[in-house]
């Protein structure tokens, strides 16, 4: 009887294929440090999409679970091994395989990393807009299996506006072309879109074509306004939301975050204030600037300033960025995703300050406040089971907030492993089995990313 180590070595070179324990353990795991992680039979490091195709093939013969995975920059546990499966590693396979700038797209492997994509289509001009804090790092392929945001996609859009068409390997081991490099097409149910955002659930993404937008030319401008607590800049990001203006982002950064660069970049940050917000007016219009301003004025803002200066404003977003690394030098934190409408972003951010207080723990706050999507970063103290346990409580509290304002537990990190009670407690139990039954669809023996999304 063939076994599936011995389909395996049929599938790629043997060299491909890793079993010793310390090399799995590395890939067992993405960044959500509190996610539980099973032990893999094996991590294969396919070439190309015919080794992938033959990868699964094997799984789906021998009924071996498959789970996907690509830089591992996930935080909710959705590319977590499970006990006896196969890790499918695509990071290696991350070849730009073509830029078409008459038709504005590019043709990609997955293993691509996100900021490698942006800089090779800025030489014609082009941008790929997605931008999650992890851009330097992360791969288009996880950026699509998690429908990924970013900073700029209050204005610009998630990866699921960017996603054209797809390779995909089904959990037959069938390899199958779907979406379109046109402008329009409804050929179909838009299974390209159901993809975006399965979480490896549904089938392997082996290629992905993405539309590209015109590089801005106007120089960004940013806008800063600090405020002495969470609630009243999240006032300001209601006004901003209210007065139409269009910020090409809005992000917020708490007293937490910005101690926490600070002792590790020594920036200046924490004399700032309390909250910042930051904004970024892409057009050049100076008089969108003045008005977003404005709104911080009006919220309570205890002072605010503008900038035209590029590494400035650049300097400033990139302390956004390296706020969870930062605080991740404290000690374990357990992330939070939660995106409520932006009406109701000062209410939110009152829960979440009312959930630390109640359970005891520090949460640290940053967002994509532009949009909503708020990110609460519980920090715990390596070795205290309690603080631990009170974390937990608290997370859980803070998805049954978000779904209660009428807002959803994850905005773009994925449902994974932490956050499926709170994403049944959203949907309900008919929505659920819906979700199911398409999961039944697509993978009948439930071996692609099992225990995972649904």
């Amino acid at each position: 009887m063939v076994s599936i180590l011995d389909g395996l070595k049929a599938a790629v070179p043997e060299n491909r294929i890793f079993l010793d324990g310390d090399v799995m353990a590395a890939y067992a795991r993405d960044q959500a440090a509190w996610a539980p992680a099973g032990r893999p039979l094996a991590l294969v490091k396919p070439e190309d999409a015919e080794q992938v195709r033959a990868v699964v093939a094997a799984c789906a013969e021998h009924r071996v679970p498959v789970v996907t995975r690509g830089a591992g920059t996930g935080l909710s546990g959705g590319a977590n091994a499970v006990d006896g499966c196969v890790l499918l590693a695509l990071d290696g396979m991350d070849r730009i395989l073509e830029i078409d700038a008459d038709e504005q797209l590019a043709v990609v492997q997955p293993g691509v990393i996100n900021d490698n994509l942006r800089a090779a289509v800025a030489e014609h001009g082009l941008w790929y807009p997605p931008d999650p804090a992890s851009s330097p790092w992360s791969t288009i392929g996880g950026n699509v299996a998690t429908n990924a945001g970013g900073v700029c996609c209050v204005k610009y859009g998630v990866t699921r506006d960017y996603v054209l068409g797809l390779r995909v390997v089904t959990a037959a081991g069938d390899l199958v072309s779907v979406g379109r490099r046109t402008r329009k097409g409804v050929a179909g149910y838009d299974l390209t879109a159901l993809f975006v955002g399965s979480e490896g659930t549904l089938g392997v993404i082996t290629e992905v074509t993405v539309r590209l937008l015109p590089l801005p030319v106007a120089p960004p401008q940013a806008v800063v306004g600090a405020f002495d607590s969470l609630v009243a800049a999240g006032r300001g990001v209601a006004a901003v939301a209210a007065s139409g203006i269009m910020p090409a982002a809005l992000e917020l950064v708490d007293r937490y975050c910005l101690r926490a660069v600070d002792d590790w970049k020594n920036m200046g940050l924490t004399d700032l204030g309390d909250v910042l917000l930051l904004g970024r007016i892409d057009t050049g219009d100076e008089a969108a600037a003045a008005a977003m301003q404005d709104c911080f004025d009006a919220a309570g803002a205890t002072w605010s300033t503008r900038s035209t200066d590029v590494e400035e404003a650049d300097a400033l977003f990139a302390a956004r960025r390296l706020a969870y690394p930062a605080l991740e030098r404290l000690g374990p934190v357990l992330t939070e995703d939660v995106c409520v409408p932006r009406g109701l972003v000062p209410e939110m951010l009152g829960r979440i300050e009312e959930r630390g207080k109640e359970y005891g723990v520090l949460i640290a706050s940053i967002a994509h406040a532009g949009d909503g999507n708020l990110h609460p970063l519980i920090v715990v103290q390596p070795g205290d089971d309690d603080a631990r346990a009170r974390a937990q409580l608290a997370f859980e509290a803070i998805l049954d907030d978000a779904v209660a304002l009428g807002g959803t537990v994850t905005g773009e990190h994925g449902v994974g492993l932490l956050k499926k009670r709170g994403m049944h407690a959203e949907l309900g139990p008919d929505v659920v089995r819906l979700n199911q039954a398409i999961k039944t669809a697509f993978d009948p023996h439930g071996i692609l990313n099992p225990g995972k999304a649904v």
